[in-house]
């Protein structure tokens, strides 16, 4: 059985493959450059050697500059992460858009607000909200509320802050927006509301967004895509109410 068993290796045959091994690092140099944990360990194998006594500027600014480029990576990765969201967002809205324009009459419009334009957005509900001084002047529908002149307003007020008539609020869902929302699978959490204005002589109106996410509508989130809808909604709105 001797002659199946592999040869001892030898001083030879190690400063062999070891030649080899040199050969190829010398030749191919970016194998260590590009492997950070090969690095690190040349560079701690070099600060052992010199002493604790002795500073290596060389090795320390290596690993500052190391440091630096693991911050830019982080920041390259955000800044295309925040990109494909602000496409993927803009997209969605567009598709939106689109859809507002679809319907053939004014009821099909406002049933178009959930059955269509909120599964598009990927919201729970999306409701009108009409001031007036008489309910009797609104058609009823589901997407549609009517409500006294100065609720919406209140409605705006209702976070505790003063809010202008033209500015979007995002905030987590209050019980004065609950009957607005209605009835839903599960509680609604977060709210966008977006004021609109419909022209001298006609009563103020709101569109309201809401969101079981908590965190699909946060004050600190940008509102450049809603207002883009906001206004494109506005318009359509107006062109309906003029026929």
């Amino acid at each position: 059985m001797a002659e199946f068993e592999s040869p001892a290796p030898t001083a030879d045959s190690q400063n062999v493959l070891a030649d080899d091994f040199r050969q190829l690092l010398l030749s191919n140099p970016e194998l260590i450059l590009a492997d950070r944990d090969l690095m690190r360990a040349l560079i701690g194998a070099h600060e052992e050697e010199i002493g604790g006594n002795v500073i290596d500027i060389r090795g320390r600014a290596m690993a500052a500059l190391e440091d630096r480029l693991e911050r830019l990576e982080v920041t390259h990765e955000t800044v295309i992460s925040t990109a494909y969201e602000n496409q993927s967002g803009m997209n969605t809205i567009h598709r939106a858009v689109l859809a507002l324009l679809e319907p053939a009459d004014f009821p099909a419009f406002l049933d178009s607000l959930q059955t269509t334009i909120a599964p598009i957005l990927r919201i729970d509900t999306l409701r009108l909200v009409f001031e007036t001084s008489s309910a009797a002047e609104a058609p009823t529908q589901a997407a549609l509320q009517v409500l006294p002149a100065g609720m919406i307003g209140r409605l705006l007020q209702a976070g505790g802050r003063p809010v202008r008539r033209d500015v979007i609020t995002l905030r987590a869902a209050l019980p004065a927006t609950a009957a607005i929302h209605g009835k839903t699978e599960s509680p609604i959490l977060s709210e966008a509301l977006m004021p609109i204005d419909l022209g001298l002589g006609r009563w103020p109106a709101l569109l309201v967004m809401g969101s079981t996410e908590a965190t699909r509508f946060m004050p600190s989130h940008g509102t450049d895509l809603l207002r883009f809808f906001t206004q494109a909604f506005q318009r359509v709105l107006i062109g309906w109410l003029r026929e």
